[in-house]
């Protein structure tokens, strides 16, 4: 499965909407998926003197850098 292991989003499917579309109201495009900007990153842990590769969004990258490694991955059951 493709999801953040912080912030737990995923992909969605949303609906194609193109310029015909609005000229002559019939939908060709149907639907697409969108995926969140996933990165594999490696975050070092003071606390535990450790390093810890996980599989983060970008959001999920701004939530580790604003609340800390160990209290963000605490909350979200990784350690």
């Amino acid at each position: 499965m493709n999801f953040c292991a912080i912030t737990k989003k995923s992909s969605v499917m949303r609906g194609a909407y193109s310029n015909r579309t609005r000229a002559t109201q019939y939908n060709p495009c149907g639907k697409s998926r969108s995926y969140p900007n996933m990165q594999k990153k490696r975050v070092f842990v003071p606390e535990l003197k450790k390093y810890v590769t996980i599989k983060v969004s970008a959001r999920g990258l701004k939530t580790i850098q604003k609340n800390g490694a160990y209290a963000t991955l605490k909350k979200a059951g990784l350690i």
